[in-house]
């Protein structure tokens, strides 16, 4: 019995430490206007179909220096990756399951805008960090992404996008610390309780 309890318990553990999703997902963000950027990025985490390492990913798309010239015309842009404290100060939105070829076309995404491997020259009027996730949110099969009114307001944009993509995505709407939190504690390991395990048999007294 001893040994049988010992094999359920490890079980347990190995289902308790698989991923959610056995696909990535992607999660849309926004942050409130200020003098960080960018005001919209998103998130990849999970583990692709085809197998591999789990990835926990993030990126946005900025401009490389912060000044009046981004008013006037082109300026040098980058990609952006999120620090943790400046996640837990921005807005989960919404997000969806990608299949590996979605996946794979957003991570060209990221090269196709990156400075280094593409272009990353940013527009505040066409090529700011809405436009990145407008074409992520394209490229992850969604197609309600045209808003025009609303590619200088990041959470605006996002809820329309979610609004009229409402069959496809799954509505988050929550600050980015607590939602952070929130997928820790789905994340963390389930142990057995050793006090709900049945006894194991005591052994025989000995009989002089």
């Amino acid at each position: 019995m001893t040994r049988f309890i010992a094999m359920l318990a490890a079980m347990l553990l190995s289902l308790a430490a698989l991923p959610a999703h056995a696909a990535v997902l992607i999660t849309f963000w926004s942050h409130e206007f200020g003098n960080h950027f960018p005001h919209a990025f998103f998130t990849l985490r999970g583990t692709p179909d085809a197998g591999g390492e789990p990835v926990d990913l993030n990126y946005g798309f900025t401009p490389k220096a912060i000044t009046p010239a981004i008013l006037f015309g082109p300026v040098a842009g980058r990609i952006d990756i999120a620090k943790r404290g400046y996640m837990d100060g921005s807005d989960a939105q919404f997000s969806l399951v990608l299949t590996d070829a979605q996946y794979a076309s957003i991570l060209r995404l990221v090269d196709e805008w990156d400075e280094k491997k593409g272009d990353g020259t940013y527009r505040m009027n066409t090529r700011n960090c809405v436009h990145f996730t407008q074409e992520a949110a394209r490229r992850a099969g969604l197609t309600q992404v045209e808003f025009p009114g609303l590619m200088k307001k990041p959470r605006s944009y996002l809820k329309a996008v979610a609004t009229a993509n409402a069959t496809q995505v799954t509505v988050i709407d929550r600050h980015g610390k607590e939602y952070l939190a929130s997928l820790e504690a789905e994340r963390k390991p389930v142990v057995p309780s050793a006090i709900n395990a049945p006894a194991a048999p005591a052994a025989p007294l000995a009989v002089n």
